[in-house]
């Protein structure tokens, strides 16, 4: 794997943005140092024999000392998709479609909370992402309906996961959440893809994505917005800001056409603020039109892990209509920004990398034969 910036266009677009601080998220200031080491929350899969194991766990990554340590290693019975960091450094790890599993693991890497939802009426299987409430109280989980199909996100005691509320999420297949940026809204990526019990995709042509923002004391709508072209999903979110300190919402898409050509060439970065609503940052194809994950970028931008093409693409306000390739890598996918929207870390097939503007870039492998999943989230 390499990374490969194209440094006249990256001092061009990134060094006047990392002396910005309007244009840097309000829950991230700039860094005045680049630490060596670095705490994940990861999933992965390994494989013994022909059997697939999934995994949780925490890796650190030391750059000074060229390494990566497994420090805790939790197997579960299926696949871990999105994952919340808690203070003082222990994470949520929640399964994806189909799974009914949701489980805490301690600074230390020890599973202390594990939940499983079989037994809950109405039956549900977890969208594969969990967020939590301003005042830690509450989690909340996006959800599928097995009997109809239609989306839900649960209110949970954060500290036993049991359901106390349930709000409709206004669409199907709802993914990521993430909370406004003044603390009193929800926003949902309802991917709008329809699915089987087994979370199978089926009857794409009844696709209706959608961007949905909830009341967060009574899970009231009070939004929503589609895109033009109904065979975008959407996925993936990340807060970033516009150069005057307003918030700008990024939202990674998935391409879902019949027609290969037309899948391959789709848009894959929207955004959405109070002013413009819900609309495409650039129609440029990407990725070949599934961006796997998304991070806040400097100066406003966002990259997006192209996962089919091997690349990390960085789109940024001052040049809408480009996507520049600051990674080559093989099966990007997991992003963290680091240690702030300067920088990137972003989890391959075969390693890890970071790029950014207040570090060296860097790669590392592995430190056994494993496949990270979608996501990972940097821990205190």
């Amino acid at each position: 794997m390499s990374l490969t910036p194209n440094r006249r266009t990256l001092l061009r677009l990134l060094l006047p943005a990392a002396s910005a601080a309007a244009t840097w998220p309000a829950q991230a200031a700039p860094a005045t140092a680049t630490p060596d080491v670095v705490r994940l929350g990861a999933a992965w899969r390994t494989a013994e024999g022909d059997r697939p194991v999934d995994h949780v766990g925490i890796l650190q990554v030391d750059w000074s000392a060229g390494s990566i340590r497994i420090t805790s290693d939790i197997r579960l019975d299926s696949r871990a998709h999105g994952l919340l960091p808690e203070a003082g450094g222990g994470f949520l790890a929640i399964a994806t479609r189909p799974g009914r599993w949701l489980v805490r693991v301690d600074p230390q890497g020890q599973v202390v909370t594990r939940r499983r939802i079989d037994s809950e009426s109405p039956l549900r299987t977890f969208g594969g992402h969990v967020l939590a409430s301003p005042d830690g109280q509450w989690v909340y989980t996006s959800e599928t309906d097995v009997q109809d199909g239609a989306g839900w996100i649960s209110v949970r005691d954060a500290h036993s996961f049991e359901r106390v509320a349930a709000w409709p999420s206004f669409g199907l297949d709802p993914h990521q959440m993430l909370l406004s940026a003044d603390g009193r809204s929800l926003f949902v990526a309802n991917g709008g893809i329809p699915r089987d019990s087994s979370g199978k995709k089926r009857d794409l042509d009844r696709m209706a994505p959608s961007l949905v923002r909830l009341d967060l004391q009574t899970g009231q709508r009070t939004g929503q917005w589609h895109l033009d072209d109904p065979r975008l999903s959407i996925r993936h979110l990340a807060w970033n800001r516009h150069a005057d300190g307003t918030p700008l919402l990024g939202i990674a898409l998935q391409a879902e056409h019949d027609d290969p050509g037309r899948r391959r060439d789709a848009p894959v970065l929207a955004l959405w603020d109070e002013r413009h609503g819900l609309r495409l940052a650039t129609r440029a194809p990407g990725g070949a039109g599934y961006a796997g994950d998304i991070s806040a970028g400097p100066g406003g931008g966002y990259i997006v892990s192209g996962q089919r093409t091997g690349e990390g693409l960085l789109w940024h306000p001052d040049a809408p209509d480009d996507w520049l390739t600051v990674a080559r890598l093989t099966e990007p996918c997991a992003l963290a920004a680091w240690p702030s929207p300067a920088g990137v870390l972003i989890g391959a097939a075969r390693g890890i990398a970071r790029w950014g503007t207040q570090a060296p870039v860097a790669m590392l492998p592995w430190p056994q034969a494993m496949n990270p999943d979608n996501h990972w989230v940097v821990l205190g």
